[in-house]
């Protein structure tokens, strides 16, 4: 008996430790989320199409699309979203019901919060410094981030999301260059803390950015290494938020434009907000 009780005592020792874990992440999501919203400007300046004259056609197309004149520019967005979000391969999908929330500070960070209800609920979140996932609400299925592969990756990311949900946040400034692809195509690169990403944008006759890619530093490859490699997406149904003109549809996955796409990330969004100081 005195062997058995320290053996039937691990068992809650490991669901304590998970517990405390899962706090500690959940006050990190928080900690993160606070601070990305507070780089939000006070009094911002508003836009003028002036301010992008200078700027290749198809970004100054891009601009006066999204952004309406007399617009207070806000870099900072929080995003609701729906969709599909898959756990397989391009071959077997595996595609499952999405529920997210995100803010997006470009070129200083985002936090994405995921919920995939289901038989096996997984649920967790990205940001630039980590992405942390369990099963169950408890049990760690990925932990990771740290290091500079990881940062660059995301850095990717939320400069490539920035181009659809916080145009605001890519207007002519320090560290920020646009230059003409094509006719339609402009490419914006952003350089920040050594940083830096390249992101083309593609628009139609409007200035809807319709297809958003970029070579993103990824490891999503059969050799699991580090690597440049395509990423991209669409976007779709185009709605006026609080001045400027977003998609509420976005699908993207890596190596866009090749035979080998796979969209594994099909989102639906229900809100976008730009949140003002204190609130």
């Amino acid at each position: 008996m005195k062997v058995l009780l320290p053996l039937l005592a691990v068992p809650g020792i490991v669901v304590a430790a998970l517990l405390v874990l899962r706090v500690l992440d959940w006050r990190a999501d928080r900690a993160a989320w606070a601070r990305l919203a507070a780089l939000q400007p006070a009094q911002p300046p508003t836009y003028d199409p002036e301010s992008v004259a200078q700027l290749p056609e198809p970004a100054r197309r891009f601009f006066n699309f999204a952004i309406t004149p007399g617009t207070p520019l806000l870099p900072v967005a929080e995003i609701g979203m729906g969709g599909e979000f898959s756990l397989g391969t391009r071959e077997k999908p595996n595609y499952r019901t999405m529920e997210a929330r995100q803010i997006l500070a470009a070129p200083h960070g985002f936090v994405w919060t995921l919920r995939l209800p289901g038989l096996v609920p997984v649920s967790g979140s990205d940001s630039a410094g980590w992405t942390r996932f369990r099963i169950y609400g408890l049990i760690p299925v990925a932990r990771l981030g740290g290091n500079p592969d990881h940062a660059r990756s995301a850095y990717g990311r939320y400069v490539a999301e920035s181009v659809f949900w916080t145009p605001a946040a890519l207007l002519p400034g320090p560290g920020i260059f646009w230059e003409e692809v094509a006719a339609n195509t402009a490419r914006v690169t952003v350089n920040h803390e050594g940083l830096s990403q390249a992101v083309d944008v593609t628009v139609d006759a409007e200035g809807r950015p319709v297809e958003v890619s970029f070579m993103r530093w990824s490891n999503a490859n059969p050799d699991r290494e580090y690597r440049f490699q395509p990423f991209g997406g669409t976007l779709s149904d185009f709605r006026e938020v609080q001045g400027y003109r977003l998609p509420f549809r976005v699908e993207g996955g890596n190596m866009f434009g090749t035979g080998a796409y796979f969209p594994f990330f099909r989102a639906e969004v229900a809100a976008i907000r730009f949140p003002r100081p204190g609130e």
